[in-house]
This record gives structure tokens, sequence and C-alpha cells, in this order.
């Protein structure tokens, strides 16, 4: 179980990953920040926050054309054929 003090270290952190992405507009220092508060702070709202703005980050650096081919590869990459042909989930 998470305490306050683990929370608000996170809140912490979370602040200061915002404030390089809006106040300082540093988006390599902003997601950085946001990459160490879900690696440091997995199971707090920080992280599902930082998640969200991470993906801010991308569409807003990222050509939308890029990032289709990027996440159809990765899917591809996930999938595989069965002997009948159909895509099936690999294993994790």
């Amino acid at each position: 179980m998470k305490t306050a003090t683990q929370f608000s270290t996170a809140a912490q952190k979370y602040a200061q990953a915002h404030a390089a992405h809006y106040a300082e507009r540093d988006l390599l220092g902003a997601l950085r920040s946001y990459c160490q508060v879900i690696a440091s702070h997995a199971g707090a709202p920080e992280a599902g926050y930082s998640r969200a703005q991470i993906l801010g980050i991308v569409n807003q650096v990222v050509p939308a054309a890029e990032l289709l081919a990027a996440q159809t590869e990765l899917a591809l990459q996930h999938l595989r054929l069965d002997s009948d042909g159909t895509a099936t989930a690999s294993p994790a």
C-alpha cells in the first residue's frame, strides 16, 4: 500500500514535470520527467496523469502518418498468425 508521503512525492515530481512542460515549454525535459514519475510511482494517480501528458507530447511532435506507421508496426510485432490465418495476440 502506498503511503501519503509517497503520493506527495509523486505529486511534487508531477508538478515539476508539468512546469517543465507548460511553463518552460521544455518538451524533452517534461517527457523525461513524466517517465520518471511513471517509473518511480507506478501506482500513484500522477503516473496516470503522466501517461496522458506523454501521449499529448507524442501527438504534438510526431507527424500523424509517422505515428500511425509506428503503431501499426508495433501491433504487427505483437500479433502472430495462427495456422488457420487468424491473428491472435502473442504471449507477453
